[in-house]
């Protein structure tokens, strides 16, 4: 081979190189880890700051105890001006902050609805801070995800992307938002092409970009609070092939019950839609002085839900208190989101699973204590079949629990649990959660009045 040969190849080789190199599309990439840098970072700070006033409020109601009046009034008012200030802000300023976001990040990624960062990064920020601090019952993951689009949108202006690339910056924000509420970045990655599952031109792009967005979220939000799992639940070991149809029976449970937590959600955003004059106007102040009496009660029937969870798991309360609890809470969801105050659902049913499936197990484990030696391993495999059946996203759910809860040797009684769960839901005619919220959204934006897509 003559030098000439050589100096060819060369070039060819450089120019391959060159070539793989553009089609990485390195500036996305690099856009998109700060997408996860800014999110882990804000959405880091959303929940600790949520959870300092939510501290903060639980030692007041605590000081006040030797005076009664103060002790019921004081609390609840607080509460009342969190919550009216929090839909202030939301009405006037960021109407399509109402409740988690999801929806209006997957109508944007989606072509169908407008996403202005300017506005919803800092209303969604304060007002979630507001509402969930308050003790709305409501999670981290709806206002972090939309959060995280937002400031995917964001990063795009600075960087001046064009339409695709903010789209898929847009996305990845998405991810790396519930990869920051949960701790769970395979969760955020398979949540974007599962449940949102938007169209882009460039799919490997997106999937990077994705993945890349949930890693740095992940880090910065470790780097704030720990590495450890979200919630710190006992690890179970895996469960014996003998108990498996126990969870098949707990899937048929939450198959049925997420069919109807769908019906009676949509329900609940009729009737708060319908609501006209004073009680429309001032629905924060009469909904916080409710909110604010029961954040007072002794049993975790408000909050975000991670305070129920260990309740439930480490307390050995009598079957008709949990009973009471997943009664209590499974209401207050359905009150809280159905008014549109900001805040998430998946944390909701995932408290609403825990205290649910903990007492199914009590009584399947007094019959057959020797097929099911630890009945609390249902709590697990109960938290991913509600969000299954009622989002039809059972990867997601799948590890999003086990993610949460580091409990990975679990996995295959939650795959049959979820997947039971999902094909329950189905053929009692139900729709995806989501999906019904985005069309109700494309509806109003049309002028038209809300449908339930909901099969009867």
């Amino acid at each position: 081979m003559n030098q000439s040969d050589a100096q060819q190849r060369r070039l060819g080789v450089s120019q391959r190189f060159r070539h793989a190199i553009e089609k990485l599309d390195i500036p996305v990439l690099w856009w998109s880890a700060w997408v996860g840098i800014l999110t882990g970072l804000i959405g880091g700070i959303f929940q600790y700051l949520i959870n300092q006033i939510v501290l903060q409020r639980e030692l007041l109601a605590q000081s006040l105890q030797i005076y009664p009046w103060l002790y019921w009034t004081i609390p609840s008012l607080l509460t009342a001006a969190m919550v009216t200030a929090s839909f202030w802000l939301m009405r006037k300023f960021a109407p399509e902050t109402s409740g988690g976001g999801i929806s209006q990040i997957e109508g944007y990624c989606d072509g169908l609805l407008p996403l202005n960062w300017k506005r919803v990064l800092p209303i969604k920020f304060f007002g979630g801070i507001l509402s969930l601090g308050a003790g709305m019952v409501g999670g981290f993951e709806g206002p972090t995800i939309q959060l995280g689009g937002s400031i995917g949108q964001m990063v795009g202006q600075w960087f001046r992307a064009n339409q695709e690339q903010v789209r898929i910056l847009v996305a990845a924000g998405a991810g790396a938002g519930l990869t920051t509420a949960f701790n769970a970045p395979l969760a955020g990655i398979i949540f974007v092409s599962e449940e949102m599952n938007p169209s882009f031109t460039v799919w490997p792009l997106a999937y990077r970009s994705v993945m890349i967005a949930s890693t740095f979220a992940t880090m910065v939000a470790g780097l704030l609070r720990g590495q450890g799992a979200a919630i710190n639940l006992t690890k179970f070991e895996p469960v014996p092939l003998q108990s498996l149809g126990f969870f098949v029976l707990l899937g048929i449970f939450f198959g049925v019950m997420g069919y109807l937590f769908n019906r009676l959600f949509f329900q609940c955003l009729d009737w708060f839609a319908r609501l006209r004059g004073p009680a429309n106007r001032w629905i924060g102040l009469w909904v916080g002085i409710i909110i604010g009496f029961l954040t007072l009660a002794p049993i975790p029937i408000t909050g975000t839900g991670d305070n129920a969870i260990l309740w439930a798991f480490n307390s050995d309360s009598p079957l008709y208190l949990l009973i009471f609890v997943f009664v209590a809470r499974f209401g207050l969801t359905l009150f809280c989101c159905g008014t549109g105050a900001i805040g998430g659902i998946f944390q909701p049913m995932l408290a609403i699973a825990t205290v649910a499936s903990l007492g199914f197990a009590r009584e399947i484990h007094y019959f057959f204590s020797e097929q099911l030696p630890e009945p609390s391993v249902m709590a697990i495999a109960g938290m991913g079949a509600l969000v299954a059946a009622t989002v039809r996203a059972p990867l997601t759910a799948i590890l999003l629990t086990i993610e949460m809860s580091n409990n990975y040797l679990v996995i295959l009684p939650l795959l049959i649990t979820c997947l039971v769960a999902t094909m329950v839901a189905h053929l009692l005619g139900g729709e995806p959660l989501y999906s019904v919220l985005l069309k109700r959204l494309c509806d109003k934006q049309e002028g038209e009045l809300p449908t339930d897509s909901i099969k009867t």
